[in-house]
């Protein structure tokens, strides 16, 4: 097993049926990545119908899951005061990764957390076995660039392969290769790519990626889109509510695409 470092896996609960599945999620994750654990529930005096000693039981279950789930994590459960999105992303400043289920996925507080933190957000799903490839959404954005690259990151730690892909909305040829060209842009900016195909999906973007992610094994996208929005984009928003498998909210510098060229080009599938 390899030695946890100091940036840890950073995992919300809130003692839902949802928060355990980001525990286990997170659990599996410290350890492929030799981290620490950190289970935070945050504590609000007016939000809390229970005592402080429920919440701290709270937390006993959520580490004693992860150590069932996982065999040899490394569990820190911290019970910190404040609003859960204002906790987590302080503690997103030094995280490897943030988990957090879905419990309410258009709540404040979740598209808070998944808008705003420091590092990659997790956004875990209920249980269902590992399978598929990474998928990586690219919308010809830098963020969906910095988003490819941690798709290759997380493709190669677990040996499997990475799909990128991009939704044509309107129909034609020109649409099509238009499509082509960001992708083969963006997937020359992440020289790194290894087992990558480029996929053209065709209809409106939100649904069109979630039935992509009911054959992966993670979604990766960036939070805002080409539009930059402030918060989430729409996109982003329909992923949230309905993705099927665990959705990867990228945060980080934005990484500039590259010109396309015709080596690019021609590795891509039709």
């Amino acid at each position: 097993m390899r030695i946890p470092t100091t940036s840890p896996v950073v995992v919300g609960v809130d003692g839902t049926a949802a928060g355990l599945a980001a525990v286990r999620l997170g659990a599996r994750e410290a350890v492929s990545r030799g981290r620490l654990l950190r289970i935070v529930h945050a504590f609000t005096w007016a939000a809390e119908s229970d005592s402080r000693l429920a919440a701290e039981q709270l937390l006993d279950e959520a580490a004693a899951t992860a150590q069932r789930s996982t065999p040899g994590v490394r569990v820190d459960p911290q019970l910190v005061d404040g609003p859960p999105d204002r906790v987590l992303i302080q503690l997103s400043r030094t995280a490897e990764l943030v988990v957090v289920g879905n419990t309410v996925p258009d709540s404040a507080a979740l598209v808070q957390i998944v808008a705003r933190a420091f590092c990659p957000v997790v956004v875990a799903r209920g249980p269902r076995p590992p399978s598929g490839p990474v998928v990586a959404a690219v919308d010809g954005s830098p963020w969906s660039v910095q988003g490819l690259r941690l798709a290759a990151l997380e493709a190669r730690r677990r040996g499997i392969g990475v799909d990128a892909v991009h939704v044509v909305s309107r129909a034609g040829y020109r649409a099509e290769d238009e499509g082509r060209a960001i992708l083969a842009a963006a997937m020359a900016a992440v020289p790194e790519l290894r087992r990558a195909r480029g996929r053209l999906l065709s209809g409106v973007p939100g649904p069109a990626l979630v039935r992509a992610s009911s054959r992966a094994r993670i979604l990766v996208l960036g939070p805002r889109g080409t539009s930059g929005a402030a918060m989430l984009g729409s996109v982003a928003r329909h992923l949230l509510r309905q993705g099927a498998c665990p959705t990867v909210f990228v945060h980080g510098p934005a990484v500039p695409a590259r010109r396309t060229s015709s080596k690019s080009s021609s590795a891509l599938a039709g």
